[in-house]
């Protein structure tokens, strides 16, 4: 009997890398996942997509909708199989009841961050069901994943930056990666990026770890966690002081030539000057005229006029409230930077003065620059100050929306099925933290984990009632686990979805089982990492039936959206119908893409500089509310931020702390053998990482009598978890770096499971708290924590 083999066309969704992907399918079953190099994110599929089989077929999936009968505080849930109608009937009952009592408000949706997940297939599907329901809060660790390359930027540049002006790694002469491994983070990075260093690219990487494309860079800067802030304002120092700078796109395009007010620290305004004057117009200086020059970056500008504009120095201007000494926005930058000259920054930063000047000089000569960060910026209580300080770096190359340098690619036109338009601004306005937050993640309808719990310990600003959770395990994932563990064991209702059980399902009332992204559609409206990448849409064919009962994350959606009454804004549950609306703007239909598997490349341009696009008042500008990418920010001077970048020692450093007990610098790093807490279950993988691992350097090692593979303990002013030793001579002595997401045991190589709110377990987020957190995004420290390592 012959074997019928099918090769199916497919991407692997395991992260937001879909690396393009051949599924090979042996009589009906899944048997491996291979690179496609025909894809164009296709040229190499990293140990977690190729492993593929294993997950589907694994005997722990959740296969059947689960009904808890026992009370929470039972170590049995007593779990029971029901039908899909009862699941979601159930579930409809118990939300909408809430919603009656308490409001709409009072259920938090939550969704695994999709960078790392399957998610990206339907998270906008969950904010069309949340804003349906008519709840503003959405908890998917922004904070955590995602705050610096898109919300933060927008206080820079008005757009996400570098979330969605992406690196051109074809095209650019230099290249920059700050806490950002892609061999591990987003594989089709990584070899983008080996491409353009055989043909000359220049390599710089920022990383307290020499991990991936480190080895390969022309500069590692070995920073000290945390003070990423001051390394930037240093690279900026070198830069302005030489002259490194392109000075025409920074006095154009900026509001460096802004001149700032010294009473109130306002920029100045054609207002201030006369009576009648317009308030959304700025001052600068005119050198050659000696005069004032009222400007708007949304209005043309001669060239002869920008080259006019003075970038430094003071001027005296008669104003309505009488004479005042102004300078420019670059003078204030300049001055804030020139604290940080390489040999402060070096004691500060732990990185050679020298290290430093060669950095900047290289991000000058070989422009243009792409850049792209991580969560290596993001986790850390100074985030926000990180993020505006390495965007004002960049802005200083004139780099922006140019070919090599961070662009946004065309892609196909889609319809919004986010559901924005069905959230009034009432409901929007009750978003958890707004009050405390509100320029953070709360302006989006973000929820950080912290704010969650205290919503549903304290009541505080409201209380918190139930919980719809798609794939998250906040438990794993998040800080202050075991405070999470209290909070969602206080929930009235909490329904979840997932592929697996795990901590943070094992507190639910009703499981939902969901079929991976193997079994099921998932479409990918471009592939981001190049102009012919993002060209391509490709609707994800499933290589099998999905296993039991298990559904897709956008079929349960679409029925709990109708068991919930609001089926006519899910298109009475027709997938289909939703896919059709979503492309409906594109030239692709759904049809043609189930007819070819491979996908359907579009003839698209991808234009550069669209800021300066002409319009019918003067040019495009940018998202900000001057108009400009903002080095001086107006809106967090609003509420009592630093309008200029600045470093802030992380508050819970050992120098912060000053030489206590707990003398080593904690960080921690991403594995590349599972997405995040996910698959540990896995033996293939396992069986390569089988336990969790804290890097230390051998001096600090020897120290303290730990050998490599010895069993040791991180200790913290939170709490203590245990780890192997992996002793790494790239770290800095006094620094260590953990890992997060370990709890699950794996019966085949006899890994027993560890209980993840103990202190024998190995739960990494257990000892590290939500406070203190950045003022302004509410991010925790993950990245940047005081510790000690003892042996067992």
């Amino acid at each position: 009997m012959t074997s019928a083999t099918e090769k199916v066309p497919t991407f692997c969704a395991l992260c937001v890398s879909h690396c393009g992907a051949i599924a090979s399918v042996e009589n009906g079953v899944f048997t491996a996942l291979e690179p496609d190099p025909s894809h164009p994110t296709g040229q190499a599929l990293c140990i977690k997509g190729k492993v593929a089989p294993e997950l589907v077929y694994h005997r722990e999936r959740l296969l059947h909708p689960l009904k808890r009968t026992r009370p929470k505080g039972d170590a049995d849930p007593g779990w029971v199989p029901i039908s899909w109608d009862e699941a979601l009937s159930l579930t409809a009952e118990k939300l909408l009841e809430i919603k009656r009592r308490d409001g709409a408000e009072a259920v938090v949706f939550t969704a695994a961050s999709p960078s790392t997940s399957a998610l990206s297939d339907c998270v906008h599907w969950i904010d069309r069901l949340r804003r349906a329901f008519g709840s503003p809060n959405l908890c998917t660790a922004m904070e955590l994943c995602g705050w610096g390359r898109y919300l933060a930027s927008w206080y820079t540049f008005g757009a996400p930056v570098p979330g969605v002006y992406l690196p051109d790694l074809e095209n650019a002469g230099c290249i920059l990666f700050w806490g950002y491994n892609p061999s591990v983070a987003r594989l089709a990075h990584a070899v983008a990026t080996s491409e353009a260093l055989k043909r000359g690219a220049r390599l710089i990487v920022v990383d307290p770890r020499r991990a991936g494309l480190a080895h390969k860079a022309d500069v590692w800067l070995r920073v000290r966690p945390g003070t990423d802030a001051a390394l930037a304002l240093s690279l900026s120092h070198v830069m302005l002081e030489r002259g490194l700078f392109d000075r025409t796109f920074v006095a154009r395009w900026t509001n460096a030539a802004f001149l700032v007010r010294p009473d109130n620290g306002r920029l100045l305004r054609e207002s201030d000057l006369r009576e009648n004057g317009d308030a959304s117009r700025f001052v600068a200086w005119d050198e050659a005229g000696n005069a004032p020059f009222v400007l708007a970056t949304r209005e043309a500008i001669s060239e002869e006029a920008v080259a006019r504009l003075s970038l430094f120095g003071e001027h005296t201007l008669e104003t309505r409230d009488g004479p005042l000494t102004c300078r420019p926005v670059l003078a204030h930058v300049a001055e804030k930077c020139a604290a940080y000259a390489p040999r402060k920054a070096e004691a500060i930063t732990n990185i050679a003065a020298a290290d430093i000047e060669r950095a900047a000089t290289m991000l000058w000569e070989s422009r243009p620059v792409a850049y792209y960060s991580w969560s290596g910026i993001e986790q850390q209580d100074n985030s926000t100050q990180t993020t505006r300080a390495i965007t004002q770096l960049y802005a200083l190359t004139g780099s922006f929306d140019a070919r090599g340098g961070n662009v946004a690619f065309a892609s196909a036109k889609k319809n919004p099925v986010d559901g924005a338009e069905l959230l009034s601004r009432e409901q929007a306005a009750k978003t958890i933290g707004l009050a405390e937050r509100p320029l953070g993640p709360p302006r989006w309808e973000f929820v950080t984990s912290g704010d969650l719990y205290t919503a549903v310990l304290e009541g505080r600003p409201y209380p918190v009632r139930g919980l719809v959770g798609f794939g998250s395990n906040l438990l794993l994932s998040t800080a202050d686990s075991a405070r999470g563990r209290d909070a969602l064991a206080k929930l009235d209702f909490f329904v979840h979805a997932d592929i697996f059980m795990n901590p943070t399902a094992e507190l639910a009332d009703i499981v939902l089982p969901v079929a991976t992204p193997f079994e099921t559609e998932g479409l990918a409206v471009g592939f981001e990492i190049s102009a012919e990448a993002q060209s391509l849409v490709q609707l994800r064919r499933p290589a099998i039936p999905a296993r039991g009962e298990a559904r897709s994350d956008t079929q349960i959606i679409f029925a709990l959206g109708c068991h919930l009454g609001l089926g006519e804004h899910f298109w009475n549950g027709d997938v289909d119908a939703g896919l059709k609306h979503l492309l409906a703007p594109s030239s692709v239909t759904l049809e043609a893409l189930r007819a070819t598997p491979a996908g359907v490349r579009l003839s698209l341009e991808t234009r550069h500089r669209k800021f300066a696009e002409a319009t019918e008042s003067g040019v495009r500008g940018f998202g900000t509310p001057s108009g400009s990418i903002e080095l001086y920010s107006e809106a967090l001077l609003s509420q009592g931020q630093p309008p200029l970048a600045e470093f802030v020692e992380p508050k819970m450093t050992p120098r912060a702390r000053r030489g206590d007990r707990y003398p080593l610098l904690l960080t921690c790093a991403k594995s590349m053998w599972f997405c995040e807490s996910q698959h540990r279950q896995l033996a293939s993988l396992r069986r390569r990482a089988p336990d969790p691992r804290i890097e230390i350097h051998p001096a600090a090692a020897r120290a303290r009598g730990i050998a490599d593979g010895d069993w040791v303990r991180i200790e913290t002013p939170t709490g203590s978890v245990r780890a192997r030793a992996s002793l790494s001579e790239d770290l800095e002595p006094n620094v260590v770096c953990g890992e997060h997401g370990w709890w699950q045991g794996c019966a085949e190589i006899g890994a027993p499971a560890q209980d993840p709110f103990s202190a024998n377990g190995t739960n990494f987020n257990l000892v590290i708290p939500y406070e203190p957190h950045d003022p302004v995004s509410g991010t925790a420290p993950h990245r940047a924590y005081a510790c000690d390592v003892v042996r067992e």
